[in-house]
């Protein structure tokens, strides 16, 4: 062994240990690894920083950006809520969810993705009287599945096409994923929707007391323009537009007269309604039925919302100056610049007018003010801000064009028209231009941490190839390896990334595991491609723990899980990868 590989070595353990311990971000860890390689010179100095050059990143800053847009735009929302209205059976339930979601993940980052069917995930499980924890780590699942159809679905798909770069002189194609894990994804489907029942049965997220603030927790004023569709309509059609997730409370018409509205009432243009409903459901209503809201206050009609204007959840402390008072009387435009378009207090029904309802201890805003000045607002009116929900109300959604975007990238990628990151950048820079989201939302998109972790860690899994360090490893498991099946050694790369990855981050699992997996292959006298596949699908396909991808880490408070129920479902899971994974891959890849 050589001094820069014990070097090398040395800085992996270390850096091993400390993703381990999960004390330090991983941005930090990869640039205290990328340092130390640059002060040992296994990385030349004119290299240190050519990890940030690297495709993947602009790649997968890119995509965040599309994906955010089209999250923005609803369209996935309501389709999957309109196929959901229909299904009753739990595992259909969960069949439809867990479908929609690894097939958007092969073209949305999975962590977005997930992001989107979160929320009507939990409110299927409340429609339908059952617990969420039966419906996210499927989910969960799902997506982390899904993104192995394509190149730009998961992280571990762009590295690995990055290291074949590096060892054959050209990465993957978009779709070379594709005959491995489109198969894949439909077996793990129709594992999903039956093993669900494999969920413990007792696992609850925040109780309802804790949830006062989400589902139907709200009541807001929305007026109907004479251009809505719904006018002539009766409130029947309205909350069913609404998927019965928004309840007409009342009607308030001719002035301030307030009427209790029956399922059959008719809509008149000018009507201003008052609904029960959480922000989050309330949006797709207001898109659909051209519905606007109504914030009321001291100028009695809601200002022109546009991207100096942010929303905000906040709840009032009990020591708040606002307690007592209403938007009204306190002149919150006029002195605070800011309006006050919904308000929760346990699902309460309001008898007043939203300006003129008297503010309680603990109630709960959805505040619109001016970005710049919002939280010295917050502070003044004493109230805390709740987790960003990105509430889209009173802003226009853009339809189908970021999707139509998205497929004109990957149609011009796939025809190799244009490298996939000149075709994601110039998508990117399109759903901008078009507004269909904010630069400051397109930046706030990109996973910063990922980005840097990256970036530091590409110079420094080359250095373990270049330093002969990959290969000693490599020749470890070739000695291991040659006396396996063919079959049995690539499975041996599946198990063994699924394995490194709980304690690494998958892009870290990746970076090691590749030039690794490669080496192994020349020794064994095979082509690199079956492998370098398969460290992608291992590291794609963490199931057994919530810390070795942040898409099991999101569902754990809200379902309600422990550490130890990932196995149940993941263990059976896994199996199915590393089997179905291996067989695939080598139909789709030979081996010689």
């Amino acid at each position: 062994m050589t001094l820069h590989q014990g070097e090398a070595f040395a800085i992996l353990g270390v850096m091993l240990a400390l993703f381990a311990s999960d004390r330090l971000r991983y941005d930090l860890v990869g640039a205290l690894a990328l340092i130390a390689a640059a002060l040992t010179r296994i990385i030349p100095p004119e290299k240190v920083f050519e990890g940030f050059s690297n495709p993947v990143i602009i790649i997968i800053a890119s995509v965040l950006v599309i994906s955010r847009a089209i999250t923005n735009s609803g369209v996935v929302e309501r389709a999957i809520q309109h196929i959901l209205r229909h299904a009753q059976a739990t595992s259909v339930q969960v069949g439809i969810l867990t479908t929609c979601v690894a097939g958007l993940s092969a073209f949305m980052k999975n962590v977005g993705t997930l992001g989107i069917f979160m929320p009507i995930a939990i409110q299927t499980a409340e429609r339908s009287r059952r617990l969420p924890s039966l419906y996210l780590m499927p989910l969960a699942f799902g997506s982390l599945v899904g993104g192995t159809m394509t190149l730009i679905g998961t992280g571990p798909n762009l590295l690995i096409s990055t290291v074949r770069q590096e060892v054959e002189g050209k990465p993957f194609r978009l779709f070379d994923f594709f005959p491995v894990g489109a198969p894949l994804t439909v077996v793990a489907i129709l594992f999903l929707s039956v093993g669900w029942r494999l969920i413990p049965k007792n696992r609850r997220g925040p109780s309802a007391t804790e949830q006062q603030f989400s589902i139907e927790a709200y009541a807001s004023e929305v007026a109907i323009p004479e251009s809505s569709p719904l006018v002539g309509q009766t409130v029947k059609d309205l909350e069913d537009l609404g998927g019965r997730a928004i309840t007409v409370t009342s009607i308030i018409r001719g002035g301030d007269r307030r009427y209790i509205a029956n399922a059959q009432w008719p809509l008149v243009a000018g009507d201003i309604l008052v609904l029960q409903g959480d922000p989050t459901t309330l949006k797709p209503l207001l898109d659909k039925g051209e519905l606007e809201i109504h914030a009321g206050g001291d100028h009695g009609r809601s200002r022109v919302i546009d991207d100096a204007l942010e929303n905000v959840e906040a709840i009032v402390k009990a020591d708040s100056p606002v307690i007592g008072e209403s938007q009204e009387s306190l002149q919150m435009r006029r002195r605070f610049e800011a309006s006050i378009l919904a308000i929760g207090r346990g699902g309460q029904q309001f008898r007043t007018r939203l300006p003129q309802t008297i503010l309680e201890a603990g109630d709960v805003l959805v505040l619109q003010g001016r970005r710049e000045i919002l939280p010295e607002t917050l502070g003044q009116l004493g109230c805390l801000p709740l987790a960003d929900r990105h509430l889209m109300l009173g802003r226009k959604r853009a339809g189908l064009l970021p999707i139509g975007i998205l497929f004109v990238a990957m149609v011009a990628v796939a025809l190799r028209l244009v490298s996939a990151e000149v075709a994601f950048f110039a998508a990117a820079t399109l759903v901008i231009m078009a507004g269909m989201i904010s630069p400051r939302e397109a930046y706030e998109s990109i996973d910063w941490q990922i980005v840097i972790m990256l970036g530091c860690l590409i110079p420094v899994g080359e250095a373990l190839k270049l330093t002969g360090a990959s290969g000693l490893i490599a020749n470890g498991l070739t000695h291991v390896a040659m006396h396996l099946p063919d079959s049995l050694a690539l499975s041996l790369i599946i198990v063994a990334s699924m394995l490194v990855t709980p304690f690494l981050h998958h892009a870290a699992a990746v970076l090691v595991m590749g030039p690794v997996a490669a080496t192994l292959a020349h020794n064994l006298g095979y082509q690199p491609d079956p492998f370098l596949m398969a460290v992608a699908l291992g590291a794609s396909s963490d199931f057994l723990s919530p810390i070795g991808h942040q898409n099991n880490a999101l569902v754990m408070g809200p379902g309600g899980y422990r550490f130890g129920d990932y196995w149940r479902l993941g263990l059976p899971l896994s199996i199915i990868v590393a089997v179905l994974g291996t067989v695939l891959i080598r139909m789709a890849w030979p081996l010689r």
